[in-house]
């Protein structure tokens, strides 16, 4: 959230009191809509966690998923460097856009935000009992046979390079990959918490 110094910061003058709020997935980094806060709805989102917006239409807050229960899950508030523009970190529950998809915007899809869909489809296969689903079938087996998996798919992983075979590396990369998130989701984790831990290292480079 932002702190009281930078709080102070914001040009709400430049914006006739209004600020261009813009909120974004924390996982996918996908821009999910846009909307306008003024002081009580910036007030009101930080002290509540739920993103809200003012509604110029109906002239009052608005709360994000007060009717449709998609919430938008405030974990960070950010400003430019102007102060007269928010970013809006979150985690999204259901569907954002009212026509029933994740993002109000059309945009094509890029290979981070296919990564977060992958990871929802493990976890959720976690909570089903599909008798032809592989995922559901490896959870089943416990933790020792996922983690099995992963030392085998890791193993051919190396063959196929060391037969310089890049059809097969790729295919045997994606094998490792997959199972590796079923391992991590097995012990409540998520890649993105490994690429967190990626970005935290190489800061300290």
């Amino acid at each position: 959230m932002l702190n009281e110094k930078k709080l102070s910061n914001l040009n709400w003058t430049k914006t006739n009191g209004m600020l261009p709020a813009i909120v974004q997935d924390s996982c996918s980094y996908e821009v999910l809509m846009h909307g306008y806060m003024n002081k009580e709805a910036l007030l009101q989102t930080q002290e509540n966690g739920l993103v809200t917006f003012y509604s110029r239409t109906k002239n009052r807050l608005w709360v994000k998923g007060e009717k449709s229960g998609n919430y938008l899950k405030v974990l960070k508030v950010l400003t430019d460097c102007d102060y007269d523009t928010l970013l809006v970190i979150v985690k999204s529950i259901g569907k954002t856009c009212h026509l029933g998809n994740k993002s109000c915007f059309f945009s094509d899809e890029y290979n981070v935000n296919f990564l977060d869909k992958l990871e929802n489809i493990i976890e959720n296969k976690k909570k089903l009992d599909v008798s032809n689903s592989y995922t559901t079938h490896l959870y089943k087996s416990g933790t020792s046979r996922i983690a099995q998996k992963v030392g085998e798919e890791a193993i051919e992983t190396i063959l196929a390079a060391m037969k310089k075979n890049k059809n097969e590396l790729i295919d045997e990369t994606s094998d490792l990959i997959y199972h590796l998130i079923v391992l991590l989701h097995d012990q409540n984790l998520t890649f993105n918490t490994v690429l967190n831990n990626l970005r935290k290292r190489n800061e300290k480079q």
